[in-house]
């Protein structure tokens, strides 16, 4: 397949995990905006010969930088407003809900012939369900054919049960379908197993890996990329009353499993949302990477929290792919990335038209 015409624009880019995707598909990227400094940073380490632009949306003409008429307009417009966690802020006078006209604006003026649109599930309830008729009403209106579904992350190889609302459209009256379903589904052992075993505040750049690569899975040996040890071994210290609580829970278990005057700092447990103190079940997929410092994710068999390169492997992130600013800043962009395998197989699907 011919693919050295086939551009791809990434707008609210963050760490580059749809980018990531799309290159590993055939992809050239030649453009990516995304307005956090720390996440454009950890972009510009790991995706080379790509410009840059740090800064507003709002404030970028696209054509200035790219021709009219790339392959694909891509990216996800910040979905706190959108999201069901988040329920203080959902509403539509949050302004993050305003940026996807930004989104139509990119795909109006640069006339790709195909854009992708991604952003959490609870889009698709959000205002009843109308927010999603306006978007696709509004691609309809400047000529694209729009498809949209929930994907299953953990569906397409990623070690993790995390769902995205994704739309595909185009402008060559193509009706697209979504990427077949893997017959199988990799969980947290196949995943994580032969990194390196670490303490509580852990922060060792690079170590080397617990298993050689003929006791590995062929998860693991993906991510490994030719990589010769791991790299980002840091995870959060939590104080000495957090890893107590730690050594109560078993694997799958949650907060509930902690003796209630270990908790006593809270002031209704009742509020605490199931994914707080969750110990990964190594035989399934993860739960959702979110803010898993804030919820306090717990490794399988170790009383302690994810390190950087755990949670990267749990995203598929290769082990090559390294991440730039304070160690919250990289948590949190691993937690909002879409995960690389899952884009690549939709990118990988539009291709094939």
């Amino acid at each position: 397949m011919e693919l050295k015409n086939k551009i791809g624009v990434d707008i609210f880019s963050g760490a580059g995990g749809l980018s990531l995707g799309a290159e590993n598909s055939g992809i050239r990227i030649s453009l990516a905006i995304e307005k956090d400094v720390a996440a454009s940073k950890t972009f510009l380490k790991n995706h080379h010969n790509v410009k840059m632009i740090c800064d507003d949306i709002k404030t970028v003409d696209p054509l200035k930088y790219v021709e009219k008429n790339p392959f694909i307009v891509f990216g996800g417009p910040p979905c706190q407003g959108f999201s069901t966690s988040n329920t203080k802020t959902r509403n539509s006078k949050n302004p993050n809900n305003s940026l996807f006209s930004e989104f139509v604006r990119f795909v109006k003026e640069l006339e790709p012939d195909w854009f992708l649109f991604e952003n959490v599930e609870g889009i698709k309830n959000f205002n009843g369900g109308n927010t999603v008729k306006i978007i696709k009403e509004l691609f309809r209106a400047i000529g694209y054919k729009t498809s949209e579904m929930v994907l299953y992350a953990s569906d397409y190889g990623v070690p993790q049960n995390r769902n995205r609302f994704i739309m595909v459209g185009n402008r060559l009256n193509i009706n697209f379908e979504f990427p077949e379903k893997l017959n199988y589904k990799v969980n947290v052992h196949d995943a994580i197993s032969d990194l390196p075993d670490l303490e509580n505040g852990a922060s060792y750049n690079s170590l080397p890996y617990k298993l050689p690569e003929n006791a590995i899975s062929s998860y693991a040996k993906k991510m490994r990329n030719g990589s010769v040890e791991a790299c980002q071994n840091i995870v959060s210290k939590n104080k000495d009353y957090v890893l107590e609580r730690y050594k109560h829970i078993k694997q799958g278990q949650n907060w509930k499993a902690i003796p209630a005057q270990m908790m006593s700092n809270y002031s209704n447990v009742n509020n605490c949302h199931s994914g707080i103190y969750k110990r990964l079940d190594p035989t399934a997929p993860s739960v959702v990477i979110s803010n898993y410092r804030k919820n306090m994710l717990i490794h399988p068999s170790q009383n302690r929290g994810l390190s950087v390169r755990e949670a990267a492997r749990l995203q598929s992130f290769p082990d090559t792919f390294e991440f730039e600013g304070t160690l919250m800043q990289i948590q949190q962009q691993i937690g909002n990335a879409v995960p690389p395998l899952l884009a690549e197989a939709i990118f990988k699907k539009i291709l094939k038209y």
